[in-house]
C-alpha cells in the first residue's frame, strides 16, 4: 500500500494536524495515523473522515495500531505504506513540560531550557529517519518533536529531514494575523524557539528578552515587541497554531503546488526561517538584507549561549543547561556521540525519573 501522509503519534499535536487536514484539503489525500493508543486511533480515524464529509474535502483517513518504541516499528511502517511524506509527532517527552511544575526535573527544564529534553525528542524521530533512509529514501520527513534542535541531530546521524512544524511558524502566523497598523508587503520572520517564551508573558514583562527578527519585504522592524505588543501566547503549548502551522505545507507538498511560509530547521539547520517549496525540497527565502550564513549564525547563537549543539557528530551542552546537568550528576553533561543516542537516552530516562521523584526546590524555598 502507498499513502500520501503518514502521521506517527496520537497526541494533541498529531490530532490537530490530522483534523485540520480533514477540514482544509483541496485535492485528494490519504492519511495513515499510527500509534499504540487504539481508542485514540479509532477516534482520530472516525473524526477525520467525519470532518472530511462535513467540509466536503477529498481527504481519507486510515489508522494503524503499533507501538512506535518497539524494535523495528518504524521500519515496518515505512515498508508497508511507502509514504510520500512522514509527519513524526510521537515523543517520550510530552510538550506539557513547558508548563508543568512541582519537581526537580521541571525545575531543570524551566531554568536550563527545553534542550534538556532533546535526547527524548530525538529517539523516535531518529529511528524513523533511519528507517526512511533504509527503505524509502524518496520519502520526506517532517519532524514535529523539538525540530529546532532535533533536526540537526537527525542530520548529524546522516539522515535527511525536510523541516519541522511550529516555533517560528507560531510567531510568523501570529504576526501575520495582527499587522493592522503595519505597511503592506511580504512578512518574513527569523526566530529560534527560544524567542517564543517572551510572548507567553504580559507585554510589560518582555523587555530584554530575545526578540525575533521581523521584516516587511526587505525592511526590518526595529522593535517587534512594540509593534506586536497586543499579541499574546498561551502559557501552555500553542497547539492551536503550532499543530496547524505545517498543514498548508503538507497539502501543498502532496498536491505538487508552490508554497511559501515559515518552518523550523529546514534540512537540519538551527532555528527557524522563511522558506519556499521547490518540488520536494525547501529553500531559504530570506530578505535581501540577510545572507544565508548570517541567518544560520543568528539562529545558532541561541543554543551556543544556552542549549545543545551538534558538531562533528557529537552533542555538546552549553551555558546554564550544562551546569544544571552536571550538578544533577548527569554523566554526559560534557556531551556524547550521536552514535550513542540509544544508550544515552536510557541513562537520561533514569535521570528524569530520579529528578521527577524529588520535589521542586522552588516550592520549598
Amino acid at each position: 500500500m502507498t499513502t500520501d501522509i503518514l502521521i506517527t503519534g496520537t497526541g494533541m499535536f498529531a490530532g490537530r494536524m490530522a483534523l485540520d487536514i480533514a477540514a482544509t484539503a483541496k485535492t485528494p489525500v490519504t492519511v495513515v495515523i499510527a500509534g499504540r493508543n487504539r481508542m485514540r486511533l479509532d477516534w482520530l480515524r472516525t473524526a477525520g473522515n467525519a470532518r472530511a464529509a462535513m467540509f466536503g474535502t477529498p481527504a481519507r483517513f486510515v489508522s494503524h495500531a503499533i507501538d512506535l518504541l518497539e524494535p523495528g516499528a518504524s521500519d515496518a511502517l515505512i515498508r508497508e505504506y511507502q509514504p510520500r511524506l512522514v509527519v513524526q509527532a510521537a515523543s517520550i517527552q510530552t510538550s506539557t513540560v513547558i508548563s508543568d511544575g512541582g519537581s526537580r526535573w521541571t525545575d531543570l527544564v524551566a531554568e536550563g531550557g527545553l534542550s534538556a529534553t532533546a535526547v527524548f525528542q530525538a529517539l523516535i524521530s531518529g529511528r524513523m529517519a533511519a528507517a526512511i533512509s533504509r527503505h524509502a529514501p524518496a520519502t520526506r520527513l517532517i519532524n514535529c518533536s523539538f525540530p529546532d534542535v532535533v533536526n540537526g541531530m537527525i542530520a548529524a546521524m546522516g539522515h535527511e529531514v525536510l523541516c519541522g512544524t511550529g516555533n517560528v511558524a507560531i510567531l510568523s502566523n501570529v504576526f501575520e494575523g495582527a499587522r493592522e497598523n503595519l505597511p503592506e508587503g511580504r512578512l518574513r520572520v527569523l526566530a529560534h524557539y527560544q524567542c517564543l517564551a517572551p510572548w507567553r508573558l504580559p507585554p510589560g514583562q518582555r523587555g530584554g528578552a530575545p526578540a525575533p527578527r521581523v521584516f516587511i519585504d526587505d525592511h526590518e522592524i526595529a522593535d517587534p515587541f512594540a509593534d506586536f505588543s497586543h499579541c499574546q501566547l498561551t502559557p501552555e503549548p500553542a497547539i492551536e497554531i503550532s499543530g496547524a502551522s505545517g498543514v498548508t505545507l503538507m497539502l501543498a507538498f502532496v498536491a505538487g503546488r508552490e508554497w511559501r511560509g515559515h518552518v523550523p530547521a529546514p534540512s537540519g539547520l538551527p532555528g527557524g526561517y522563511p522558506v519556499r517549496l521547490e518540488g520536494d525540497r525547501l529553500m531559504l527565502d530570506l530578505p535581501e538584507a540577510v545572507t544565508e550564513a548570517e541567518a544560520i549564525a543568528w539562529n545558532d547563537a541561541f543554543e551556543r549561549r544556552n542549549g545543545l549543539t551538534v558538531e562533528a557528530g557529537r552533542v555538546r551542552y552549553h551555558g546554564r543547561l550544562r551546569e544544571l546537568l552536571a550538578e544533577a550528576g548527569w554523566e554526559h553533561a560534557d556531551g556524547f556521540a550521536m552514535a550513542d543516542l540509544e544508550e544515552v537516552c536510557t541513562g537520561m530516562l533514569k535521570l528524569r525519573d530520579d529528578l521527577s521523584a524529588q520535589p521542586s526546590s522552588r516550592q520549598s524555598a
